[in-house]
C-alpha cells in the first residue's frame, strides 16, 4: 500500500494531465456540432473496421466445421445421384413405371458418417498411410470405409482411443471392389506406385462393353462402403498380364495432395447382418457334418 501511494504521490501530474485532458475531449465532442460530427463518423469507421475484422476471424474460424458439414453433404448427394441414374437407366430400359418410394436412400441413411480430419498424410510412399484424429472413443473401428466429399480415401487399419490408421487407395496392400458405374462389370482397385492421381483396376473381363472417362464406383459387395461411392473414371485400358482380362488405369477423383476432411462410414447394421449370415452358415455346414 505504501509502495502504491509513493507511485501515485510521483506521478500525481501525470494523472491529472490524463483527467483533464479526457474531460477537454469530452466537452469538446459534446458541445460542438461540427467537432461531435466528425468524432461519430471516425468512430463509426473505427468500429466498423472491427466489427469487419471480428467477423472475418470469426469465419476463418467457422470454415473447419463448414467443411466438415460440405464433406458429408458431398457425400449424401453423390449417392443420391448415383441412385437417380440407375433409376433413371431402369427406366430407359424398362417400361415399368418409375416408383417414389426412396427405400435406397433411406437404406443409405443407415450409415453414419464420423467427421474426422487428417493430421499426417504421406504420398511418396509405397505403402502410404493416413492418420485422422478420431478413434475408438468417436466410435470408429477397424475396417470401417473412410470417404471425402470427392470420393474414396480408404479403410481403417488401427485404432486407438483418440486416433486411427487408414490404409489410403496409394497403398500397394489396398484391394477394393470397384464396378464401372452403369455397366455392371466389377473389378479390384490398386495401387502400384508413381503418380498420386493414378490407379488400376484389375480383372475387369474380356467381354466387357465400357468406354473411355466411365466413371468407376464402389460396388457395395462388402459393409466397408455403400454401393455408389465414386472411385476415379477411366483414362487408359491395357491387357492382364495372363490376357485374360482387361486393366483399366483410372485417374482417382480424390486429391490426396489436400486431403483434410473426411468420413468414416459405421454400418453396424450392415456388419450385424453379415455376422448373422455367417453364423447361420457356420450352423448348416457344421449340422452337415
Amino acid at each position: 500500500m505504501r509502495n502504491l501511494l509513493a507511485f501515485l504521490a510521483k506521478y500525481n501530474h501525470w494523472f491529472v494531465f490524463i483527467v483533464l485532458e479526457v474531460a477537454s475531449l469530452v466537452l469538446l465532442f459534446r458541445y460542438n456540432s461540427y467537432q461531435g460530427s466528425v468524432w461519430f463518423s471516425s468512430a463509426n469507421v473505427v468500429a466498423g473496421k472491427v466489427y469487419e475484422w471480428d467477423s472475418q476471424i470469426e469465419a476463418l474460424f467457422s470454415l473447419s466445421s463448414v467443411n466438415q458439414e460440405l464433406t458429408q453433404r458431398n457425400l449424401y448427394l453423390e449417392r443420391q445421384v448415383n441412385m437417380l441414374s440407375e433409376k433413371l437407366l431402369a427406366i430407359t430400359k424398362d417400361s415399368a413405371e418409375f416408383r417414389t418410394d426412396r427405400t435406397d436412400v433411406k437404406a443409405f441413411q443407415g450409415y453414419r458418417l464420423i467427421d474426422a480430419k487428417v493430421i499426417s498424410n504421406t504420398l511418396r510412399d509405397k505403402d502410404n498411410l493416413i492418420t485422422i484424429d478420431k478413434g475408438a472413443a468417436d466410435g470408429v473401428k477397424k475396417d470401417m470405409g473412410v470417404a471425402c466429399g470427392t470420393g474414396v480415401v480408404g479403410i481403417v487399419y488401427l485404432v486407438s482411443t483418440h486416433y486411427s490408421v487408414i490404409i489410403p487407395v496409394l497403398n500397394s496392400q489396398s484391394n477394393i471392389s470397384c464396378t464401372i458405374k452403369d455397366r455392371g462389370y466389377f473389378g479390384y482397385l490398386h495401387w502400384t506406385g508413381g503418380s498420386s492421381e493414378r490407379a488400376f483396376v484389375d480383372d475387369i473381363p474380356r467381354h466387357a462393353h465400357f468406354k473411355l472417362y466411365d466413371q468407376i464406383v464402389t460396388s457395395g459387395y462388402s459393409s466397408v462402403f455403400p454401393p455408389g461411392i465414386l472411385v476415379g473414371k477411366i483414362m487408359h485400358v491395357y491387357n492382364s498380364a495372363d490376357g485374360l482380362s482387361y486393366r483399366l488405369n483410372i485417374e482417382l477423383s480424390t486429391n490426396f495432395g489436400r486431403l483434410r476432411d473426411v468420413c468414416v462410414i459405421d454400418n453396424t447394421e450392415m456388419q450385424e447382418r453379415i455376422d448373422l449370415l455367417r453364423a447361420a452358415q457356420d450352423s448348416i455346414k457344421a449340422k452337415e457334418n
